[in-house]
This record gives structure tokens, sequence and C-alpha cells, in this order.
């Protein structure tokens, strides 16, 4: 009797002792899970939050490079005694890639290719692209423009004066005010001829001058029309 009774006693604990088994084995799969379900929810955040930022930055590329076409620009001219016309306001810095509206001819800054025209003494026979241009007078150029109404001997004297200095460029451009334009980041200059006192004074004054947003920049190594 005693014996069968030990017997049926040793058979509960084995089986007390299974099923703890049994129950910490569950134990040991559920918490496997819970730490699995973790990291791909904390996997998924990461990954969604990088998608969400990519996305936010791209979008935000995307205008940088050109998908906004104004200039950027906020405010007017104002006329100095000298009659250097200075622009009062907003003079946005941006690189974009797709032509830009200015509100000012020739522009004299404003959101601009991301390649500058090279401003080396180089003298355009063609119209440039004002994004270029920009660029160059972000550098501390001043750009020399002229219509087809300014005397053939004022180009020709203009030209020779631009061969012979660094960070200046010259070009024709039909849509301005006046036949002969000078113009810096900022500022600008309608000279009556070569020979006017203002454009040795808008050269000195404003090649590489203290208007310059970028002061050193390169005028080569850009883009030569």
């Amino acid at each position: 009797m005693g014996s069968a009774k030990n017997s049926s006693t040793a058979a509960r604990k084995a089986r007390i002792e299974e099923m703890r088994r049994a129950e910490q084995a569950r134990e040991r799969r559920n918490r496997l899970l819970v730490i699995a379900a973790s990291v791909v929810v904390v996997a998924g955040l990461v990954v969604g939050g990088v998608v969400l930022v990519n996305s936010q930055s791209d979008k935000k590329d995307s205008t940088a490079s050109g998908d906004a076409k104004g200039s950027g620009d906020s405010g007017h001219f104002t006329d100095g005694k000298d009659g250097v016309r200075t622009w009062s306001g907003k003079l946005s810095r941006t690189h974009v890639t797709t032509k830009v509206s200015y509100p000012m001819h020739p522009p004299v800054g404003g959101n601009h290719n991301p390649v500058w025209l090279n401003c080396n003494g180089d003298v355009y026979t063609k119209a440039v692209p004002d994004e270029n241009a920009v660029h160059a007078l972000e550098h501390g150029a001043v750009w020399v423009t002229y219509t087809a109404k300014a005397p053939k001997a004022d180009v020709e004297a203009l030209a020779a004066k631009v061969r012979k200095t660094p960070y200046s460029l010259m070009s024709p451009y039909e849509n301005q005010a006046a036949p002969l334009i000078l113009s810096a980041w900022g500022h600008q200059v309608t000279v009556k001829s070569a020979g006017d006192p203002e454009v040795d004074k808008f050269f000195a004054t404003y090649v590489q001058g203290r208007q310059t947003p970028e002061p050193g920049a390169s005028c080569t190594g850009g883009v030569m029309k």
C-alpha cells in the first residue's frame, strides 16, 4: 500500500516538474516574441523617421535646386548722390537650376545658378545667362553691360578695361534702361561713356569691394558662354 502511494507521489511530482518546465519554456518563448516584436516596432519607427526626414530633405533640396523661379529678392533701388543705385532690401543667395525672374535688369543679386560665369577679365560678345552672371557678382565681380545703342568706341574701350581687370566681365544686354551700365552685387550705375569718371570709380570701389558676399571666391573654372 505504502509502495503504491509512494509511486503515485513520485509520478505527481514528475508531472508537476514537467508542467513547470513547460511553463518556463512558454515564458521564454513569450519573452523572445516580445523582444522580437519590440525590435520590429523600433526598426519600423527608425525607418519611418528616416523616410520622413529624407522626404522633407528632398522637398527642401528640390526647392533649393530650382523649383522656385523667383529671385527671392525684395526691396528697391535707392539713388545715391554719386549716381550709384543701391538695392535696399533683401538679395537672396539660393542656388537654383531654372531660369530666374529678377526685379531689376541687369540683376544685381538674388537666387542664381550654382555655377558662376567666368569673370577673370572675360569679354562676351553674346548675351549670357543672368543666373550665372549673378553668381559672378556674388564673387565680387563688376559686370559691364551694353545695348546696340552704345557707341562702338565706348564698347571697345570698356572691353579693353575689362580684359585687364580680374574680377570683371562684359556682355551685351538689350533689356536695360540705358546703353551702358555697370553692376556689382547690390549696386548699379549708368555711365555716359567709357570716359565717364564714374567708370574708374565704380571699378575701384566694387571690384572685390566690401559689398562682396564671397570675397576671394574664384572667377575662373566656371562657365564661359
